[in-house]
């Protein structure tokens, strides 16, 4: 009787201590991608915001800074950013930025109204009917009506015609005004560290006819950065081992910040998600501390090209040879199919501990294993030799890199039992 009251005391413990877990994971992502951070860009200061923050979080659980006295550690990066007015009128009517258009992330500031050239895929399986099509452009906007792709194109047209947007984009011989993309896939953002010769504006907008545009009118002010300030955030929790290797939780805090002063960019799932479970980690061996030293880096610059990471590696502020193992969380919001392990197959011994801990316990519907690839904080680690997994979460939610990753309509669905199989993992070490 006495082994079944401890049994459900430490049952209802654990759910209360789980139920906790949930309510910081929430609020965590909640704060992160609201509109005060500013999508976590570099407009703005939208990536110092979200790095104060987490600083904050590590200084309350008692971090050691790995930097002197600082969480921070600065690196630079190139950016171009849309920190004022955007604003796209076709023939007239007002489009509502991000729901109906973009601005590729590279486009120069621009202003005023140009007429519109259209043309289809057809005017571009060619070098001949580019030169024509920009040449009777000369003075306008070319505006490609890309919403059918014509199921007769073989792979080389296919090819052709892709080499010739990529021009039309980005060949600064190329003399014309502007480019529209009218598409009927979905409208998905990045942010790049250039900007070009023309702006480019890719419209997905229900009941369009690409055929009646006549004519553009813009208001797009865009500055590019060559030298723009950013941090990492970096802390430790001593092991009680004793022992100088050490365990690393990473995940990037940085998402694509502004299209104007008025729309930003959640980043929910991508990444606040991540960086919720970085943050649960911290809370929780701060409670009860880990066996080995463990490291927590959440990085800006990953959305431009892994950069955080980049920096850190080649100014490393913990040794990276006495890194047992490395594990970064990047879009851990959803889970309904579980999760994907990128590296899985090339750590296949940690990947197969992994597996059989979720087998043990019934935690998640799925772990899924994938092999090498660079598209995300880890692999800065894996090219210097460092055991590493990148582990996302699979189903739920399609919103992604757009202005509905919010957090109100992200589940967090098996994040719980994420964060007690991931437990489970770096127990084991």
């Amino acid at each position: 009787m006495k082994k079944l009251i401890l049994s459900i005391l430490l049952l209802s413990y654990s759910c209360v201590i789980f139920a906790q877990n949930m309510d910081y994971a929430r609020k965590v992502v909640k704060t992160l991608a609201s509109p005060a951070f500013k999508g976590r860009g570099y407009a703005e200061n939208g990536d110092q915001i979200a790095s104060a923050f987490i600083a904050g979080e590590f200084k309350k659980s008692g971090l050691l800074p790995l930097n002197g006295n600082s969480y921070f550690q600065d690196f630079d990066l190139s950016v171009n950013t849309f920190p004022g007015d955007v604003k796209v009128e076709l023939n007239g009517k007002t489009l509502i930025t991000g729901a109906d258009y973009l601005v590729e992330a590279s486009s120069p500031p621009v202003q005023g109204h140009f007429q519109v050239i259209t043309a289809d895929r057809t005017s571009l399986n060619s070098v001949e009917k580019v030169l024509a099509l920009v040449e009777k452009a000369k003075d306008a906007f070319i505006l490609l009506n890309d919403q059918v792709k014509p199921s007769e194109e073989g792979p080389e047209e296919k090819r052709m015609i892709s080499q010739a947007i990529e021009a039309l984009k980005y060949d600064e011989n190329l003399e014309f005004k502007g480019l529209i993309v009218c598409t009927s896939d979905k409208l998905t953002w990045t942010t790049l560290s250039f900007q070009t010769t023309r702006p480019v504006i890719v419209v997905n907008k229900k009941g369009l006819d690409p055929e009646s545009i006549q004519n553009i009118t813009l208001n797009i002010e865009s500055r590019f950065i060559p030298k723009y300030t950013t941090r990492n955030v970096v802390g430790m929790l001593k092991g009680t081992s004793g022992s100088d290797s050490t365990l690393v939780i990473s995940a990037h805090f940085d998402h694509l910040g502004l299209m104007g002063n008025k729309v930003y960019f959640p980043g929910a799932n991508d990444n606040a998600s991540g960086t919720a479970m970085l943050l649960s980690f911290v809370k929780e061996y701060a409670r009860h501390p880990p066996k080995y030293n463990t490291v927590f880096l959440a990085f800006s610059g990953e959305e431009i090209g892994l950069l955080g990471s980049k920096a850190f590696v080649e100014h490393p502020l913990t040794d990276l040879k006495k890194i047992k193992f490395l594990v970064n969380f990047d879009l851990a919001g959803t889970g309904e199919e579980g999760i994907k392990v990128v590296n899985g197959s090339i750590f296949k011994a940690q990947f197969d501990r992994l597996t059989k801990l979720n087998q043990q316990d019934h935690l998640l519907p799925k772990v899924e294993i994938r092999g090498a690839a660079c598209i995300s904080d880890h692999c800065r680690f894996y090219e210097k030799g460092v055991p590493s997994f990148f582990i996302y979460t699979q189903g739920g939610i399609k919103a992604y890199h757009d202005i509905y990753d919010r957090s109100e309509t992200l589940p967090l669905t098996e994040f719980s039992h994420y964060f007690q199989l991931m437990q489970r993992f770096f127990a084991g070490f």
